[in-house]
């Protein structure tokens, strides 16, 4: 008569790493501590949180209303389109009232990927920093170079939009105004370095929660792993001294 010794299915490091990580039923495929996971999962969360987002999404923005004199001055002039589908042709115009003025001017023109400056106030010292290589416009800016104290005022950027869907065509038109004011040192708000320091305070306060965690995972397996490697070597060698013995035992004994 013969009979199969059948050796046990699962190994050593795989019912190890399954007492380790608080499996009660070995398997043959590799188990996955929680902890490691919970560990995964923060680290995630921080990569999200730290990387810099790049889309090609269109979000319109307030310009900065405070330059510093003979520095550069971006005025900032954004007007959205709601369907990307939609195909667009624009034109931005830029105006400009001082404070003893009471009539606007134009002072800037871009049209068909084309500036021209129209003020001599502003010669050679404008310069499109808007949309670049198409005719459809989302972002109307426009940079000052060496600003001035008579740059003070206000600028208006106007917006004209041609839409041309299969059968007709739809205009519309979008007024930004901007507010600037020149100043010999560039201020910060409380608001802003508020806003900044808690940031800083956030990060700085998400990575130690994470080292912290990471810590108490480390020791929550070593400890737990000292123990399983224990016992699973009791069982691991009971259970081949068992096979080996019921072998044994099978093997008639020659009379």
């Amino acid at each position: 008569m013969r009979l199969l010794c059948l050796s046990p299915q699962v190994s050593f490091s795989s019912l190890l790493l399954s007492r380790t990580c608080g499996c009660r039923k070995p398997s043959v495929q590799t188990s996955v501590c929680p902890c490691v996971c919970v560990c995964v999962c923060m680290s995630l969360c921080v990569c999200v949180f730290c990387t810099r987002v790049c889309g090609g999404a269109c979000v319109e923005v307030d310009s900065d209303t405070e330059a510093v004199v003979g520095d550069g001055f971006q005025l900032g002039c954004i007007y959205c389109k709601m369907r990307g589908e939609v195909r667009a042709k624009a034109s931005v115009d830029w105006y400009y009232r001082s404070s003893d003025e009471r009539e606007k001017g134009d002072i800037y023109r871009y049209q068909n990927q084309r500036g021209e400056i129209m003020d001599p106030r502003f010669e050679d010292r404008l310069a499109w920093n808007g949309s670049k290589g198409t005719d459809d416009l989302q972002d109307g800016s426009i940079y000052i170079l060496n600003v001035t104290y008579n740059d003070t005022g206000t600028y208006t950027c106007n917006f004209t939009r041609t839409l041309t869907y299969n059968y007709y065509e739809v205009q519309a038109n979008n007024t930004k105004t901007v507010q600037l004011n020149v100043v010999s040192r560039l201020t910060r708000g409380m608001a802003s370095i508020l806003s900044e320091v808690m940031m800083y305070v956030s990060i700085v306060g998400l990575q130690f929660w994470l080292l912290v965690e990471m810590i108490y995972c480390y020791r929550k397996i070593a400890a737990a792993g000292e123990e399983a490697l224990r016992e699973s070597e009791a069982e691991y060698l009971a259970i081949a001294s068992e096979s080996k013995d019921n072998c044994a035992a099978s093997v008639p004994v020659a009379e």
